[in-house]
């Protein structure tokens, strides 16, 4: 049979679905309303199913019936399909009975209701935020390295980059080409350097803008994070998006962190919007494992002197002000930049380096601090 070159388009995938029914075979899931966006990039087809929170389980089927239908199309190679909860999707849902009070007879604020216990990743003793408030603060690369130096102390580590929009994690490990599914739609992550990682950047190109809306964003985040293969690990870092928005609510929603880690540069423009991230995990009652200081001076290659380009020691003032741990202060230098834009990170590519030991010494704060504290299950965010 000759092979299939023609294009695939958003109105192909829409009419193959018309195909699909809606559930209890009522109409078709185009028709209710029951489809994202879809985003097609690289011959494969992204998009998600809303249906009621209190059917998601019971409907997995119609999301297997979904993407079997797309990945039959021609000049199609491969698609992703998630369910995404919603109390108005597809039909009106019967009310839940709401949740005995932990403290019965007990006053409850507004707007706070019953928190439950989320389900945790199995095989993954402690999941850890590294968070900014702003982009271009050398987070990505940070948390790389963060958790290369947590696997050079003697840990078992993951890390999964959130960042759907700009996922860096590929290009900084070095890492390329496209994972493998086992049974169960369960994803075996890609591995560099003895590091286990999945990115968005792993299922499209480098180049391909995802133009998502918040639900397709957040069963994106966990689909990484609960059907991967991570095995046994003392830590998975979650190198999340800067900001606070669905990404950091959705991690903090749906996953029990262990606690978070803050990353500023000096300057009083990045302090100002670390606070941001800093109140936001406060407020989801995420413990913060500390603030790391990054390019928090620059040294020159040629003479070794030291210059204070963006200002010195404010992340450090501001952890001492908040009362949280200061981590570390991380020079801007040469061979950082340069390894992290190779993929060959600065703690695995010359180890023995003033760089490398720095980040092996944050490392090594960070599991302190989250040893001595005591893995809190996530809250339910309420809103009123």
């Amino acid at each position: 049979m000759a092979e299939v070159t023609s294009d695939v388009t958003k109105e192909m995938v829409i009419e193959t679905l018309r195909r699909v029914r809606g559930p209890d075979l009522e109409g078709d899931i185009v028709s209710r309303n029951m489809v994202s966006d879809v985003f097609i990039a690289d011959s494969k087809v992204y998009f998600s199913i809303t249906v009621p929170s209190d059917r998601a389980k019971e409907l997995e089927p119609l999301r297997e019936a979904a993407e079997r239908s797309v990945k039959a199309m021609p000049g199609v190679k491969g698609a992703l399909v998630t369910l995404t909860a919603d109390r108005k999707a597809g039909a009106a849902p019967q009310t839940p009975p709401s949740p005995p009070a932990a403290n019965a007879g007990a006053p409850q604020a507004p707007g706070h209701g019953h928190r439950p216990q989320k389900a945790g990743v199995p095989g993954v003793n402690s999941i850890i935020a590294v968070a900014s408030g702003k982009g271009g603060v050398g987070k990505s690369t940070t948390a790389v390295n963060l958790a290369l130096a947590m696997l050079a102390n003697g840990l078992k580590v993951g890390i999964l980059d959130s960042d759907i929009y700009g996922p860096s994690v590929p290009r900084l490990l070095n890492i390329s080409g496209r994972p493998q599914q086992i049974d169960n739609r369960i994803i075996v992550p890609m591995e560099n350097y003895g590091l286990k990682a999945m990115s968005m950047g792993f299922l499209v190109d480098e180049e391909a803008a995802m133009i998502w809306r918040g639900p397709m964003v957040q069963s994106a985040i966990l689909q990484m994070l609960r059907e991967v293969a991570w095995g046994d690990l003392d830590v998975l870092i979650v190198d999340m998006p800067p900001g606070t928005g669905d990404a950091q609510l959705t991690m903090a929603q749906q996953v029990p962190l262990a606690g978070a880690v803050i990353v500023s540069t000096p300057q009083d423009l990045a302090l100002i919007d670390a606070r941001k991230g800093i109140a936001m995990f406060r407020k989801v009652e995420v413990p913060l494992l500390g603030i790391i200081e990054n390019m928090s001076y620059f040294l020159a290659p040629d003479t070794g002197n030291r210059y204070d380009i963006f200002g010195h020691g404010g992340a450090k003032a501001e952890a001492e002000r908040i009362g949280v741990p200061f981590l570390g202060e991380v020079p801007l230098t040469m061979d950082i930049r340069e390894r992290s834009d190779a993929g060959t990170p600065v703690v695995v590519s010359d180890p023995e380096s003033a760089s490398a030991l720095i980040y092996r010494e944050i490392a090594a704060k960070v599991w302190e601090e989250l040893t001595g504290r005591k893995q809190r299950a996530a809250p339910s965010i309420v809103f009123d």
